[in-house]
């Protein structure tokens, strides 16, 4: 990816129906923000600089990010006034990083991944669009922009659902949240957006209207999976979250050899890594930065944060976080620890 690209990640949702205190971007997914979860796959393609774009208690966003990384910038938007009004506070990140191609994003969706970030760069780029939109094919497009192709397969609009027509809204094929932009182009269109709408608000939409609508080149580039979209309003959502990132997490570590006889209170977190010969007993619950090493038995009922287990361990009934299990180690039942782990010689 090259060095001159950035992205502006748009975190400043309140999330009302969460109804938590805390941004709508910061709750979690497998004990992980979903905000994380976004970054995490903007770095693993390629995209180094980087700007969150904060409002409802920024305070915490903030702090987030001092901890997860310090030099991502932040732009603040002291009143949530859509999409193109957040990016219109980024401008000066903007401008500094002029000559190349911007990805813009949601934070709150969690399940875009490095390869459609990168499959849709590798379309904006090869096609010479001014904009490329990152869409998906879902089987219940209710509510979703549709994305509207012409005769060569560019993006000829974005419609909306209160707009579509009949037709339109058999379309499902639609728009995920996710832009790139040539970043002169953006620039010179963003003090164009209005707000001549229901709501009042400035989005991000317009944006790509504006420019398909001056002749200059739209695309879309279709996501791997419908899931790609998935963000979460409120807790019964967020639960769906959940369930779908439990479920491929488990599936993979099954894949690679993980036993997991009964699947009973079993969560593994995203950034977890366990080595060969494992099981995984009912109540285990993973998370963090924890790794496994190979020949262990974990559970039942054990909870491990931000843990390293060395080889052959054994851990029955065990809390622990941020503990170094040595290998060959069998942790006392019950035992609550934080730092080294109080074992017995096997």
């Amino acid at each position: 990816m090259p060095d001159q690209n950035c992205a502006v990640i748009l975190a400043a949702g309140e999330g009302k129906r969460m109804k938590r205190d805390r941004p709508k971007a910061l709750a979690a997914v497998l004990f992980k923000p979903m905000l994380e979860w976004v970054l995490d796959s903007v770095k693993a393609a390629g995209i180094w600089h980087l700007c969150v774009v904060t409002g409802y208690l920024h305070e915490q966003v903030e702090q987030f990010l001092q901890k997860y990384d310090p030099g991502i910038c932040t732009a603040f938007q002291p009143q949530r006034r859509g999409t193109g009004h957040a990016v219109r506070m980024a401008a000066d990140f903007l401008r500094s990083n002029a000559g190349g191609n911007v990805l813009i994003l949601n934070g709150d969706s969690p399940f875009l991944s490095p390869e459609d970030i990168q499959a849709a760069y590798k379309t904006h780029r090869e096609s010479g669009n001014a904009v490329t939109v990152i869409s998906a094919q879902v089987m219940d497009p209710t509510g979703y922009g549709r994305i509207v192709r012409g005769q060569t397969g560019h993006l000829a609009a974005i419609v909306e659902q209160k707009d579509a027509s009949a037709q339109e809204r058999q379309i499902r094929e639609i728009n995920s949240g996710a832009y790139w932009f040539q970043n002169e182009n953006l620039l010179g269109i963003l003090s164009e957006i209005g707000n001549q709408n229901a709501q009042g608000e400035y989005y991000l939409t317009d944006a790509v209207r504006l420019l398909i609508e001056r002749g200059e080149k739209a695309g879309a580039c279709r996501a791997d999976s419908a899931e790609a979209v998935l963000g979460a309003n409120d807790c019964l959502q967020l639960a769906e979250l959940n369930r779908i990132a439990r479920g491929k997490i488990m599936a993979a570590h099954l894949l690679e050899g993980t036993e997991i006889p009964c699947g009973d209170g079993v969560i593994i977190g995203p950034d977890v890594s366990i080595g060969r010969n494992v099981t995984l007993l009912p109540g285990t619950i993973l998370r963090g930065k924890t790794s496994i090493g190979p020949n262990c038995v974990l559970g039942p009922n054990t909870v491990l944060t931000d843990c390293a287990v060395g080889r052959g361990s054994v851990l029955n009934s065990v809390q622990g976080n941020g503990c170094t299990i040595e290998p060959g180690q069998a942790v006392v039942p019950y035992t609550v620890m934080t730092g080294k782990a109080k074992t017995d010689k096997k």
